[in-house]
């Protein structure tokens, strides 16, 4: 009688191996997650060196509005002012010059300190004169885009350009702008610093004390060829943790503290970076305007900064309300069972032929709504929270289209639309 009471198979067999590719995905879960918190803020800084440092239009546009900081041409504005006048004494010019004559009337000499005043006041307006006119925002374009392409060299290991490496300083050459403003001197007049040599020391600023430059060259030969990759590694990290993932929601959560996180870190990593910079250039000409050309040479970082913090909160906010809980499931329902009775409300005609065609593909389409957010987000790689708060309100303006034409897909093929406030079919319990 044993075929009438036939053995039930052992159930635990069966449950194991559909263990076993949870098990995995899981962890390739949770591998992909912890890569992708570890590589984000690195991606963040790769990028920014790519597109600022890397790129010489970018860099030229965004050290570009320096030409009118004050800090900035008081610093170029001292340095040139000094080196000339300490080529040049006037006062003992003037004393040589009147010898004879204050030989005879000893009371001339009260006038050379004045006359020496009044020529090293000229000396400097000339200087303030020339780095407030165009002619020095043309000369500043130029010397920054030999700059970066200079700055470039130096870490390939080429030494010549506008930047250099002497000893473990990185110098700035302002020979040109001395040259400029001699000229300006001698066309209003004053021959007498038509020749007079300046040393090459005394052309130079430094920007930063570099003992490890040889180290940072070296990093640089590295990780140059693979940062420009490293962004879309770390995203891909991400998408795949999602797909993979069995609680999206949930994964969806996760992201987006580990992006908010990574942004706090990246504001950690460019103050302490502001400060480095300001302490290393203590004491030089330069000093006072360090911190300004710190902030400027990395507005675009700190837009993607915030770009990413706020990215990282509104994917927690979504991945909440789209998550097993009661008010986020109640606000779904609401939400979606709306839009869909406005679509069974004009289902009639076009709207119902594009519903019936919608309703099928909904899921794929929002993926495609999801695509065209980020493409808006980085189009023209000038990322800002304006333009995220632009984007996300694109996708929500899309999803909402996308789900009324599926009540109205569902209302032109005869299925009863959803209710206000009715359960979602397929949500998490």
């Amino acid at each position: 009688m044993s075929d009438s009471n036939p053995t039930l198979p052992d159930p635990e067999p069966t449950a194991s191996a559909a263990e076993r590719p949870s098990k995995g995905r899981a962890a390739a879960v949770v591998i992909c997650l912890v890569l992708a918190a570890l590589l984000t803020a690195p991606a963040a800084l790769a990028y920014w060196g790519q597109r600022t440092l890397n790129d010489t239009t970018r860099y030229v546009n965004t050290v570009g509005p320096l030409v009118n900081s004050p800090e900035v041409q008081n610093a170029i504005a001292t340095k040139v002012t000094d080196t000339i006048q300490e080529q040049v004494d006037i006062e003992a010019l003037l004393n040589d010059v009147f010898s004879g004559v204050i030989t005879d009337r000893p009371r001339l000499q009260r006038l050379v300190g004045p006359l020496a005043a009044a020529i090293n006041s000229l000396i400097d307006r000339q200087v303030r004169e020339f780095l407030a006119s165009d002619e020095f925002a043309d000369l500043w374009t130029a010397v920054n885009t030999r700059a970066q392409q200079s700055l470039q060299r130096i870490l390939s290991g080429d030494q010549s350009g506008a930047v250099s490496l002497q000893g473990d300083q990185v110098v700035l050459d302002v020979s040109e702008v001395i040259d400029r403003v001699k000229q300006r001197l001698v066309d209003r007049g004053l021959t007498i610093v038509q020749n007079i040599p300046v040393p090459n020391v005394d052309k130079q600023i430094v920007l930063l004390e570099a003992p490890q430059l040889k180290q940072i060259k070296n990093i640089y030969a590295f990780a140059n060829p693979v940062a420009k990759w490293l962004i879309v590694v770390v995203a891909g990290l991400y998408l795949v943790a999602l797909v993979l993932s069995r609680r999206r929601p949930r994964t969806t959560v996760i992201i987006g503290a580990v992006l908010a996180a990574n942004a706090l870190l990246v504001a950690l990593a460019v103050s302490v970076g502001r400060q480095l910079f300001s302490d290393a250039l203590a004491g030089t000409v330069f000093a006072p305007a360090s911190r300004v050309f710190y902030d400027t040479l990395l507005v675009y970082l700190d837009r993607g900064r915030q770009v990413l913090f706020w990215l990282g909160l509104i994917l927690i906010v979504v991945g909440w309300f789209a998550g097993a809980n009661r008010y986020g499931s109640a606000v779904r329902g609401t939400v979606r069972g709306g839009l869909e009775n406005i679509g069974g409300a004009v289902a009639s005609g076009p709207v119902g032929d594009a519903g019936r065609w919608v309703a099928p593909n909904a899921k794929w389409l929002r993926v495609v709504v999801g695509l065209l957010g980020v493409v808006v987000l980085l189009w023209g790689n000038d990322m800002s929270v304006s333009r995220l708060f632009w984007s996300l309100l694109l996708v929500v303006a899309l999803l909402a289209v996308v789900q009324v034409l599926v009540g109205a897909g569902r209302s032109a093929s005869g299925a009863r639309p959803m209710v206000p406030g009715q359960a979602v079919p397929g949500a998490a319990k």
